[in-house]
């Protein structure tokens, strides 16, 4: 052996090689073997491939090297070396050679030979130099070289495959057969397989098939997490737990191929815009699954691809809710199209998936979640209102998608510590600086997070403290939200409480009002919550969080004592609120009550300062009248005059505190000392008294005395009209509390009570009588009312005593006074819709109880109950038959406030539908009707009584006919009609009624006939398709209205003959159409290929005539004005100057509107020069119209000819000169506007018919 190596080395060194050819001629393949580790590279050297025996030897050290590589006998150095110069000589071999290496290699890898990879590197180079030979022996005929490549290539199957082919040569179809044969693949292999073999196919996606590659990923996935959920269904279903892969592992594996593909999206731009293309243009197709919703997020980190990935997330989910929302109210397309995937639940998926370490995406799913709040919340109209308000429940897909945000934040908070933190920072930051738009949304996110983790909302109280430091400057609706949002936490952290009083107090002597109240709302909610325990029950004694986290008991360190000396101090606060502004009054007196309901301990605290503020405004002298004093209510800054205490306000807490904390008293739930109880005792005694005071003695009273009568005046733009109106709306307000604590105190017992009750209403409607008479001086009084301070509660009692209460003889005789009135009966109904109203648009009333959603919706079933009974039993037919009293009946205020009522429960309570409609008790068997029964029925029982009272309306003749009536019960129609299922009996009874009654009606009644054509569409679209319901009724109209064609004939008939057909007709037709194009727009969409028409007719002609014109004609306009301004505005003018000077100012409003015109054409002309490469600008002159600019000679002249004109002619005839003047402005301007417009003529017109019009 050692004799051979050194004969081939000796060899070797020499100058040629033929002796070495010649040497190893003489070896046996055996013996070049047993040497090739070592002298390989010699032995390449003498075996040349023009001879076989050379290339045989070649062959051979190539099959003995490869395995030798694969191997890891040697060290990683020398198996490079070694295959880098087999690739060297690889295009050297023959092509039968390069074939039987190329099936080599094939066939290892078929068997999984080529696990290290080592020599995987030679295959590429093989397949290449493959590919160049012309041809090759193949069975019993020749094959091409890159024949041979392509059924190598196809026999592959491995997922090494993809490395021995990423740099071979491959076209177009090549590469898409590999790329789609490795794909499915994906089936086969272990998932932990998959992340590798994805990422040498994204590298082999730089050759092509990006598309294919990005699709066949995200459809693997997306059929593993199908197969996942389908497995969960399963598994729930039967008790049974079974998983073919595990969950963990694929969201891990999810994440690892998430990173990949973010990764080669930074280095190949091409694969993100094919990413980024192919999800917009098969979103409608292929919708998105939570791994590309996931992998969106992910490549949203690029910050050159976030605006477009946020956009397209915006656009989809949006798209998705309306989709889905027209989907379920058209049955046609319920049939037509699939049901459509929920987005909503993709991204909470996606939030889901990310615990499993997506770091990488959970910063996206919090710019998510903030983008879709801040773009889709509720925005902020005219005035401050709301344009879309939040309800109980979402219906809009814009209220869809802000609450998703709130979901997606919620979620990422509870499951991702790092990005707690920032989250809860960019809540409160929103609600400090979002000052100018409702911040309901982001209140109700932070009252979840406070709700869901208090715990772990305490880490960050920091943050919390500092928004506290914010509160005066915030709006008191962000407050009152923000303060009880962050309730629970005040409980368990003495700090946080702390930093909050001391933020209230100075926020109580604040000199901005809205901090004052803020400070009143602050400390009203922590007395509602910090409760004296007294002598409750020891397992009562603790006050707990509601929360699934947490449940702390803080008695032990909050105990009674603490909490007493804490809520004395802040009433103690509170006090001197007592002496602020109106508004400031106003929110403690009614926030008052719900502090005495939720803290009873408080209640001789209470009732001591309402009796003391009470006694500032009440004469004890029984012979004075009236028995309060309303001069010192109001209060005079200057020629303003405006209200300091809202008496009736004050007198309304009073009553409902003390009849409330009497109740408490008399069912003996509070056991105070008895020192104590005899002192609230006597403090009930004498507010007892003074109520009954003053009843006697308003009643006694008439409106000359609190200097109101009939010829009062009450117009706003006098003090004297202000200070009458104040009185009348406080006299008004002191009635209905009044009315209120009788009717409550007489407990139906009294007539003399009840007598006074209506004697106080009569006085309240000569006063509401007058304001609606007098106000402003004979311009018609606004429909908006004064709000009434009845409560809800008291609304409910009344109209039940009213309608429906049968009892005794007694208490029948009692009523039967307020019945008798139908002014008051209008006046409670009257109430009650105006309390409705007010919970369809703010979610709450005024009064006790207002603010409890639990306790408005019985006594909104309560009223509803009454309404219902009353129109029901009582026609409108009947009454007005009877009645002689003016204004609307009861009958039909019923009716509209049924209306009001059901519109308010389906806004409101739409999951409580099934219950309210169960409680209206409107009959025996109405209620058997309703219990027991399902939606449906419930309300197809009620839509039955009212498809009864249309009929009786329809029926009885046009005499009888109340069109206001009939449309509000097609309206109630159309309301509970919502709540029928369209594939029940019953709402085919309801369409063939509808349907029925449109054809049967024949009312000329435009509202009543639109009512029920838009009810019959509106159920048809849910029942079927509404193409033959239009045929038909086009059928109908075309009946009744006859054909039109011969009418359309002889108009155009009229027109041909009437025309002039002569060749200047033509360019005026044309002319008139061009004049009114606007020139930049044409410049916008003008092709880059110019004629040189264009550029003379349009760009020249406007730059060197137009333009001057413009510019002198809008300076002479603004000095004009600036003539305009002096002498008129001194002395008043007749009628006749102020109307001309209107119409002028409303004609000089064109110029900004010249000024943005002019700027657009410049804007457009210089991108077309730039596009073009022709300065298009040369014959223009840049707009300074906006500039600030006085020319002091022009500003001196004016003066001067203005002091002149004024001494030396009358001012009628200077105004006069001025008004022509500006008259000529107007019809300049229209001038102007017109010769701008004839520059478009460019192409259509010859230059020379152009020209000849005069740039003059």
């Amino acid at each position: 052996m050692k004799v051979t190596v050194d004969k081939i080395l000796s060899l070797s060194e020499s100058d040629g090689v033929d002796e070495l050819q010649k040497h190893l001629a003489l070896l046996s393949d055996d013996q070049v073997s047993e040497h090739q580790t070592c002298v390989f590279v010699f032995v390449m050297l003498g075996s040349p491939v023009s001879v076989s025996h050379g290339a045989n030897r070649r062959l051979l050290v190539y099959k003995h090297c490869i395995p030798l590589c694969e191997s890891g006998d040697l060290q990683t150095e020398v198996a490079s070396d070694i295959i880098g110069l087999l690739m060297l000589e690889t295009h050297s071999l023959p092509g039968h050679a390069l074939a039987t290496l190329a099936s080599l290699y094939v066939d290892a890898i078929k068997v999984g030979e080529m696990n290290s990879g080592r020599s995987l590197e030679l295959f590429p180079t093989i397949l290449t130099a493959l590919a160049a030979t012309e041809a090759l022996a193949y069975g019993k005929g020749e094959l091409s070289g890159d024949e041979y490549k392509k059924q190598l290539i196809n026999s592959l199957c491995s997922k090494n495959c993809i490395f021995c082919v990423r740099d071979v040569p491959l076209s177009a179809e090549e590469l898409q057969f590999l790329i789609e044969k490795i794909l499915r693949m994906f089936l086969k292999l272990d998932l932990q397989e998959i992340p590798p073999l994805i990422y040498q196919l994204l590298l082999l996606s730089a050759k092509g098939c990006k598309k294919l590659v990005l699709e066949g990923i995200i459809s693997y996935f997306k059929k593993q997490d199908q197969l996942q959920k389908e497995e969960q269904r399963n598994g729930e279903s039967e008790d049974v737990e079974v998983q073919t892969i595990p969950q963990d592992q694929l969201r891990h594996v999810e994440g690892t191929v998430i990173l990949h593909i973010v990764f080669a999206i930074r280095l190949d731009h091409e694969l993100s815009r094919e990413f980024l293309k192919n999800l917009k243009v098969n979103v409608c197709l292929d919708p998105l699954c939570p791994f590309s919703i996931a992998l969106l997020l992910s490549v949203a980190r690029i910050q050159r691809y976030e605006e477009q990935v946020f956009e397209f997330l915006k656009g989809t989910i949006t798209k998705n809710f309306k989709d889905d929302q027209i989907q379920h109210s058209s049955k046609f397309l319920q049939e037509l199209l699939p049901q459509c995937n929920s987005i909503s639940n993709m991204i909470l998926d996606t939030v889901k998936n990310s615990v499993f370490g997506w770091d990488h995406v959970t910063q996206g799913l919090v710019q998510l979640g903030f983008i879709l709040m801040d773009s889709f919340g509720p925005k902020a109209g005219a005035f401050g209102k709301v344009t879309e308000g939040t309800s109980s429940t979402a219906k809009t897909p814009n209220q869809l998608a802000c609450r998703l945000g709130g979901q997606v934040l919620l979620e990422s908070f509870m499951m991702h510590e790092p990005i707690r933190g920032e989250i809860l920072e960019q809540v409160l930051n929103r609600l400090v600086t979002k000052t100018a738009s409702p911040v309901t949304h982001f209140i109700d996110l932070l009252s979840s997070i406070v709700m869901s983790a208090p715990m772990i909302l305490l880490e960050s109280s920091s943050k919390v403290t500092e928004t506290f430091d914010q509160l005066s400057y915030l709006p008191l609706s962000t407050v009152q939200g923000l303060l009880k949002a962050v309730q629970p936490l005040l409980k368990v952290s003495m700090s946080m409480k702390d930093a909050l009083i001391l933020v209230l107090r100075k926020a109580m002597f604040s000199s901005n009002l809205d901090g004052r109240k803020s400070a009143v709302a602050g400390f009203l909610l922590l007395l509602k919550n910090f409760r004296i325990l007294g002598s409750l029950a020891s397992s009562q004694a603790s006050q707990a969080i509601t929360s699934s986290q947490v449940q702390a008991d803080v008695h032990s360190r909050y105990n009674t004592a603490a909490n007493e000396a804490f809520c004395l101090e802040i009433l103690s606060s509170l006090r001197r609120c007592l002496n602020q502004q109106a508004d400031v009054r106003l929110m403690l007196y009614e926030g008052f009550h719900d502090v005495l309901r939720r803290n009873s301990q408080l209640a001789s605290s209470i009732m001591q300062t309402l009796l003391s503020q009470l006694k500032r405004y009440f004469e004890p002298e029984q012979d004075l009248l009236p028995p309060l004093k309303l001069e010192s209510c109001i209060s005079a800054h200057g020629d303003q005059v405006f209200i300091q205490e809202p008496l009736a306000h004050l007198l309304c807490c009073t009553v409902h505190c003390l009849l409330w904390n009497q109740n408490i008293q008399s069912g003996g739930n509070v056991s105070d000392d008895d020192d104590d109880e005899d002192e609230e005792g006597g403090v009930q005694s004498e507010l007892h008294a003074i109520l009954k005071s003053i009843t006697k003695r308003m009643i006694k009273s008439e409106l000359e005395d609190f200097e109101l009568d009939k010829c009062a005046e009450f117009s706003t733009s006098s003090s004297v009209g202000v200070k009458n109106s104040i009185y009348a709306v406080l006299v008004m307000g002191l009635n209905e509390v009044l009315m209120e604590y009788n009717f409550i105190t007489a407990n139906y017992n009294s007539k003399n009570h009840f007598e006074d009750i209506l004697e106080l209403f009569k006085r309240y409607h000569k006063v509401s009588e007058i304001l609606k008479e007098r106000a402003g001086k004979g311009r018609p009084m606004s429909s908006k009312t004064s709000r009434s301070l009845l409560s809800l509660g008291f609304i409910s009692t009344l109209l039940t005593a009213l309608f429906r209460y049968n009892s005794t003889q007694s208490r029948e005789e009692s009523l039967s006074v307020l019945r008798s009135s139908g002014d008051f009966l209008r006046y409670s109904v009257s109430v009650a819709l105006q309390k409705i109203q007010q919970l369809e648009e703010t979610g709450h009333t005024d009064g006790p109880e207002g603010q409890s959603p639990d306790k408005t919706f019985r006594h909104l079933c309560d009223i509803t109950s009454v309404l219902m009974w009353r129109y029901t039993n009582v026609p409108s037919t009947v009454e007005d038959a009877g009645k002689k009293e003016k204004g609307q009946s009861v009958s039909l205020l019923c009716l509209e406030g049924l209306l009001r009522v059901f519109t308010t429960v389906l806004q409101r309570y739409p999951t409580r539908m099934s219950n309210f409609l169960s409680s209206l008790d409107v009959s025996g068997e109405g209620e058997a009707e309703g219990e027991g029964s399902d939606l449906t029925e419930q309300t197809a029982f009620y839509i039955r009584q009212f498809q009864r009272a249309l009929m009786n309306q329809l029926s009885g003749g046009e005499e009888e006919f109340n069109s206001k009536e009939a449309q509000l019960l097609v309206s109630i129609l159309s309301v509970l009609s919502r709540h029928l299922n369209p594939s029940s009996q019953q709402f085919v009874q309801m369409i063939t009624w509808t349907v029925k009654i449109c054809k049967e009606t024949n009312f000329e009644d435009i509202s009543l006939t639109k009512g029920l054509l838009s009810l019959l569409f509106n159920l048809h679209v849910l029942y079927k398709s509404p193409v033959s319901l239009l045929w038909e009724m086009c059928q109908d109209i075309h009946s009744q209205l006859g054909d039109i064609d011969q009418v359309l004939l002889d108009v155009c008939h009229w027109c041909s003959r009437s025309a002039n057909h002569s060749p200047s007709s033509y360019q005026t037709f044309l002319l008139s159409l061009y004049m009114w194009l606007p020139l930049g727009s044409v410049v916008q969409m003008k092709s880059l290929a110019m004629r040189i028409t264009y550029q003379k007719l349009s760009v020249k002609l406007s730059g060197s005539h137009l333009t001057p014109q413009c510019y002198c004609f809008i300076t002479y306009v603004q000095s004009g004005e600036l003539t305009a301004g002096g002498p008129e505005k001194l002395k008043k003018k007749k009628k006749e100057d102020e109307a001309v000077a209107a119409k002028v100012l409303r004609e000089t409003k064109a110029i900004p509107n010249l000024i943005f015109n002019i700027e657009q054409y410049e804007k457009f002309l210089i991108l077309l020069s730039k596009k073009s490469k022709v300065n298009l600008m040369q014959y223009m002159k840049l707009s300074t119209s906006r500039d600030f600019r006085i020319n002091a000679a022009t500003l001196e002249a004016a003066l001067q000819e203005q002091q002149q004109d004024q001494s030396q002619q009358p001012y009628h005839l200077l105004g006069a000169a001025k008004t022509d003047k500006r008259r000529d402005f107007g019809s300049a301007v229209s001038t102007i506007y017109t010769f701008k417009r004839l520059a478009y003529l460019k192409e259509t017109l010859k230059p020379d018919a152009f020209l000849s019009i005069s740039p003059e």
